[in-house]
C-alpha cells in the first residue's frame, strides 16, 4: 500500500469518526418519559446479577483482551422507563473517564483501566494509552446495547444521549485488534 493510500485511508476514518460524534452531540434522545430509578444497592445489585434476570438494565463491563479485574463487573440496575446510559452506569458505580480532548463523547478508562502505565500488546507491539485525544483505533473501549431478546448491537449514541429501557442490557467492552469483536454473552 502507497503512503498517499495510507494517508487517504486514515482521514477517511478520521472524518467518519467526527461524522460520529457530531451526530451523537446533536442527536435529540429518543424518548421524553421521564426517567426515575431505585438507586442500585453495588452488593444486592452484583450478587444477583450474573445468575438472574434483570428486570431493570444488565450493566456488564468486560476488560477483554486486557484480563483487568478491576474493571470486569456485571450489575442489575432498577429502572422502570428509558434511563440515560450514563445515569445506569453510575448507578452501577462504574466509572468512566474520558480523553482530554473528548471529557464526555468518549471512554477512555472505565474503573481506571487501562491504567496509563499499563503495556497494552497489540499486534504492532506495546501501547500506553493517554487518554489526550482519540484512542488508539487497535485498542478502545466498546458500547454495545443489548434488547431483552435479541443480538448485541453497537452502539449508535454515545453515554451522555443513549438511554435503555428495563431488559436491556449496556456492556462496555474492551478490544484490542479487533478482538474480541463482540460481548460474549
Amino acid at each position: 500500500m502507497t503512503l498517499t493510500k495510507i494517508r487517504t485511508a486514515a482521514a477517511s476514518s478520521l472524518a467518519a469518526a467526527g461524522l460520529l460524534f457530531a451526530l451523537a452531540a446533536c442527536s435529540t434522545p429518543a424518548a421524553t418519559q421521564p426517567s426515575t430509578s431505585a438507586p442500585a444497592s453495588p452488593a444486592t445489585a452484583s450478587s444477583s446479577a450474573a445468575s438472574e434476570p434483570c428486570a431493570g438494565v444488565k450493566v456488564v463491563v468486560d476488560s477483554g483482551a486486557l484480563k483487568q479485574a478491576a474493571a470486569d463487573a456485571s450489575v442489575c440496575v432498577p429502572v422502570d422507563g428509558p434511563t440515560l446510559a450514563s445515569k445506569v452506569l453510575d448507578e452501577a458505580q462504574v466509572k468512566t473517564e474520558g480523553t482530554d480532548a473528548y471529557p464526555k463523547e468518549l471512554v477512555c478508562r472505565v474503573n481506571g483501566v487501562p491504567a496509563a502505565d499499563f503495556d497494552i500488546a497489540h499486534k504492532g507491539g506495546t501501547y500506553r494509552e493517554e487518554c489526550k485525544k482519540m484512542p488508539a483505533a487497535f485498542a478502545y473501549w466498546s458500547l454495545w446495547v443489548k434488547p431483552a431478546t435479541g443480538a448485541w448491537a453497537y452502539a449508535q449514541e454515545g453515554l451522555a444521549t443513549l438511554k435503555v429501557s428495563p431488559g436491556q442490557s449496556l456492556e462496555l467492552l474492551y478490544t484490542v485488534d479487533g478482538a474480541p469483536a463482540t460481548p460474549a454473552a
